[in-house]
């Protein structure tokens, strides 16, 4: 396809995002959709991160391969992302595990996923292939990494970014030179190579890709046919490319979007409860670390109609308030205290109950003089009167999922085993 004069070149690319993983570090908040349909921010779920991404960045052809317990992901991407126009050039699949190329056959590994759905993509004919994550929090220019993998004549752009060493062995970790040509690139090495004059810090691959999409076409062909491949990008694809092609590494902190109040370039895998719960609770500070009122740079998803929020009672000991919290629309917070939380769509919480550090997910209820610390309580749960949570660290362990640093993720089947 001929480049147009000064045209961006997300006009002629296409994002591909890879959101079939289970999460199973989240334990019970994936137990019936895949992480990327999780949750997030008050309103969102984690996928919305990376489609708000291409959105902005000016990609208009999305694709997103599904697998682990779709529907509820379906769902919201059927909702919420179904503005796409065929007539405007744009186009928006969802692309579950179908068996397309064989009758017995799911998505074998990440590349798996996109060789399935060659002609699909062909059909669109886009130049370049962006492929994503759908399970991390960050925001992010790709029309930046899709300049930097036209100008440096790369056969494949790996966004990377600095983490600390002792965190690096569950990514992608790489070596590369004074021109950011990738050297090595070890997928999740049980020990970390260090950068060099930084003892401490890795360069960790963040799942990020970009390829002519021609050149992507050979990869997987040429993988497809290789046997003992896994079928993935991390180990098999990428590997390769370091050994006989040119591999260049794409920094984050030179398209990360960043708002004035966002001091550092933000990127969160919230692949663990904790993680979860941190990120999710940091939104409520002063100054979050993620800028969710960036109107330049707009985080889409689908937003329910709901009425506001409301506060009611106003009678000493039992007054509606929230405190250094996010309350979204639909909740009534009741005679109740909320604090240092992030309450979801319609939540209701009852009079002489107080929250302090909760992550509530939507339509839940909590009940009369209830008290909670440090928890993620999942959809739809229904707290009982009375229950008290945070205060006896044997007892929560005993009732409830309570993890290393202290947080308790609550479900209706725990909720329900109480009174069993």
């Amino acid at each position: 396809m001929h480049q147009r004069l000064h045209q961006p070149l997300a006009r002629d690319a296409m994002a591909y995002v890879l959101a079939g993983g289970r999460g199973s570090r989240l334990n019970e908040l994936t137990d019936i959709r895949a992480k990327p349909a999780v949750y997030f921010g008050g309103k969102s779920r984690i996928i919305d991160f990376a489609l708000s991404n291409a959105l902005n960045s000016g990609i208009r052809r999305i694709g997103v391969a599904t697998q682990y317990k779709a529907h509820s992901l379906i769902r919201h991407l059927q909702r919420g992302w179904n503005f796409f126009r065929p007539e405007r050039n744009e186009s928006f699949d969802i692309l579950p595990a179908s068996q397309r190329v064989s009758e017995t056959q799911w998505y074998d590994g990440t590349a798996d996923a996109v060789f399935q759905n060659i002609d699909i993509i062909e059909s669109y004919g886009p130049e370049y292939m962006v492929i994503l994550a759908g399970d991390h929090i960050y925001k992010m220019d790709y029309e930046l990494m899709l300049q930097q993998h036209v100008n440096s004549g790369a056969d494949v752009t790996v966004a990377c970014m600095e983490a600390p060493r002792k965190e690096a062995s569950g990514f992608g970790v790489m070596a590369v030179n004074d021109k950011d040509d990738i050297t090595d690139f070890i997928e999740k090495p049980a020990d970390p190579p260090a950068m060099p004059g930084k003892p401490d810090v890795s360069l960790v691959s963040m799942g990020i890709y970009v390829f002519h999409t021609k050149f992507l076409f050979e990869e997987l062909c040429r993988d497809a046919a290789t046997p003992g491949s896994t079928r993935d990008f991390g180990k098999d694809i990428i590997p390769n490319l370091v050994k006989n092609g040119k591999a260049v590494a794409h920094r984050f902190s030179a398209s990360c979007v960043r708002s004035e109040g966002e001091a550092e370039a933000y990127w969160r895998d919230v692949g663990t409860v904790d993680a979860y719960w941190e990120a999710n609770i940091d939104l409520t500070q002063v100054v979050p670390h993620l800028d969710l009122y960036d109107r330049s740079w707009p985080l889409w998803t689908y937003s329910e109609i709901t009425p506001p929020a409301k506060f009611v009672h106003d009678i000493e000991g039992r007054r509606g308030s929230a405190v250094a919290s996010l309350v979204s629309g639909g909740c009534i917070i009741s005679g109740a205290t909320v604090r240092n939380s992030l309450v979801f769509t319609e939540a209701h919480v009852h009079s002489y109950s107080s929250l302090d550090q909760a992550v509530i997910l939507p339509r839940c209820t909590v009940g009369r003089n209830v008290r909670m610390s440090k928890v993620v309580i999942d959809r739809g749960v229904m707290i009982p009167d009375g229950l008290v949570v945070g205060e006896d660290p044997v007892l929560d362990a005993r009732r409830f999922r309570r993890t290393d640093k202290g947080v308790c993720l609550i479900t209706q089947n725990m909720i329900d085993r109480l009174g069993a």
